[in-house]
């Protein structure tokens, strides 16, 4: 086999991955099986009240945009960046954030190299990060790192939005997946065998989750002033954390 029937393979293979996780991922947010739709009510919330003038919005791990362009419809938002790795995710998101009708720049890129992406842009501080479902892949020292270096690229007065799975406090890893799982059996009914499989593998290999006390105990250490937390779902695996600047 020559080294560009190889690559090809490996194209199809990953997009075929790509498509997989898509389905599943689509049938997750169509059936509110994590709470999007309470979760991102609340943020619109939060939005419109906290920001009385025209803000700015970093989205790091944006996907396809679909919640956030519903949440930012009737606020004073003037910008949006969003970062995604997904080139596909990101085609859709700029449709999807059509209705908003601000200014928007998506940008390809892995949301953990936050100076690379941002270093060679002429505005980069923003009066809100937002980050939806994606820290928990980092690791606690990646994530500590990470949380200090957001202080860089807010403005004064400005929010981190974190809205991600946490484990409960004394609960570790383990213990946090097998009752996290148990919730995914129960509740996501619609899922075939295969596709909770699919679930289940990248759960138990790709998700780090800390307590809240952790991230809160990260946040004050980098200079974050308050937080706040203003979703919490029945089972405590899921929030929505503001970390304030001041």
């Amino acid at each position: 086999m020559t080294q560009s029937q190889t690559s090809e393979n490996e194209s199809f293979h990953l997009k075929e991955f790509f498509n997989d996780q898509w389905k599943i991922y689509q049938k997750v947010l169509n059936n509110n099986y994590m709470g999007h739709r309470e979760i991102y009510n609340i943020l619109h919330e939060l939005l419109v009240s906290y920001f009385q003038k025209p803000f700015t919005m970093l989205d790091l791990g944006c996907g396809d945009s679909s919640f956030i362009s519903k949440a930012l419809v009737n606020t004073n938002i003037a910008s949006y960046h969003g970062v995604d790795l997904s080139i596909t995710a990101l085609e859709i998101a700029k449709k999807n954030l059509a209705i908003t009708q601000c200014d928007t720049t998506l940008i390809p890129g892995d949301f953990s190299q936050l100076s690379s992406l941002l270093a060679s842009g002429q505005n980069n501080k923003f009066d809100a990060i937002l980050i939806s479902f994606a820290l928990h892949h980092l690791h606690l020292e990646q994530k500590d790192y990470f949380i200090e270096q957001l202080q860089h690229f807010l403005t004064p007065g400005g929010v981190f939005i974190l809205i991600d799975v946490v484990r409960q406090k004394e609960e570790d890893r383990a213990t946090y997946i097998r009752r996290y799982l148990d919730d995914v059996q129960q509740r996501w009914s619609l899922l075939s065998e295969k596709e909770y499989s699919m679930v289940k593998e990248h759960i138990s290999s790709s998700d780090f989750p800390e307590t809240q006390q952790t991230l809160q105990e990260i946040s004050l250490k980098s200079g974050f002033t308050r937080v706040e937390c203003l979703y919490q779902d029945a089972l405590n695996t899921t929030q929505l954390l503001c970390f304030y600047k001041s």
